[in-house]
């Protein structure tokens, strides 16, 4: 949370999700412009600095009391930590603010008198029958909102409050989060059982390697593929391949950072950039690590014990 008794150097704003299946925020912000404005020029009254909009490449927004910033790219473009580095990096010392234009818009509301925390969010993933925009407010139930859009099917599915990458496995009674812009449904894979598992030739399988035959056959760019939520493998020693930092677009070493944090390297993780990162920033270095390793929760511990240390 942020401490109201710091001015922030500067405050980031994201106006754009390229987590997997996020809504689109110019389709969100529709009819909603002077609710973000008003939010924005709030913000640009708490910092000495400037409040950087991250808004998607093309999408012509225009605030007043901010710098707009454009990004392109997959994810995790969209990911505040990553428009910070590229914008302007934190060091030692400094404190900046995040929020989510989202949430941005619900301030906006209240200043202009009105308490709304109803959001738009996405309703999708491969076991919704139809994936569709839904307007929820925060604690809803995640039946409350698919009831009867999820394919019936004897195998077990995963109700995702939030995306594939770093929502929570909620369960079906589970609740939508303050912070979801996202509800996903997938194959659980808890159940699945394959004969020879592992070892076969992998004619239909999925590999951010282009491992088997799938690979080999080039069927990946020409398939689309259903995920479920199997790790396929257990924790191994971390393999040392280069996978993390192809997904990984800021000017840090992801897996030495890692193994800084696992050892509470203090001095190193300074060193490596651990100021400027969060636990989603690897979300998708998790997602290709062959070793099965919990990045995310390793980065968050490690940031817990640091804000600790610091206190």
């Amino acid at each position: 949370m942020a401490n109201p008794e710091v001015q922030p150097r500067d405050i980031f704003v994201t106006a754009m999700d390229t987590a997997p299946l996020a809504p689109d925020f110019a389709f969100v912000v529709k009819g909603q412009e002077e609710d973000l404005q008003r939010g924005i020029s709030a913000l640009a009254k708490l910092t000495a600095g400037k409040v950087y909009v991250g808004a998607k490449a093309g999408s012509k927004l225009q605030l007043n009391n901010a710098e707009v910033v454009e990004f392109a790219g997959p994810h995790p473009a969209g990911n505040v930590g990553v428009q910070i580095n590229h914008i302007k990096p934190l060091n030692k010392g400094e404190q900046v603010w995040t929020v989510s234009a989202f949430d941005v818009i619900v301030m906006g509301r209240a200043l202009a008198g009105k308490v709304d925390f109803t959001r738009t969010i996405t309703v999708a993933g491969s076991e919704v029958v139809s994936p569709a925009y839904a307007k929820v407010l925060p604690g809803q139930t995640l039946a409350s909102i698919l009831d009867g859009n999820v394919k019936h099917v004897e195998y077990t599915q995963r109700y995702i409050a939030g995306n594939v990458l770093t929502g929570q496995n909620a369960g079906k009674e589970g609740v939508v989060g303050f912070f979801d812009n996202t509800v996903t449904v997938i194959p659980d894979g808890g159940d699945t059982d394959e004969l020879f598992g592992w070892i076969t030739p992998g004619l239909n399988r999925y590999s951010t390697s282009n491992t088997g035959l799938s690979g080999l056959f080039g069927l990946f760019k020409s398939k689309k593929w259903t995920l479920d939520a199997r790790l396929k493998g257990g924790p191994r020693a971390l393999i040392v391949s280069g996978t993390w930092e192809k997904v990984f677009p800021m000017d840090i070493y992801p897996e030495e950072l890692y193994k800084a944090v696992l050892t509470y390297n203090i001095d190193k993780m300074e060193a490596l950039g651990i100021y400027e990162v969060a636990p989603e920033d690897f979300a998708l270095c998790e997602f290709v690590d062959a070793s099965k390793t919990p990045v995310q929760q390793v980065i968050a511990d490690g940031l817990v014990k640091l804000r600790k240390e610091m206190e």
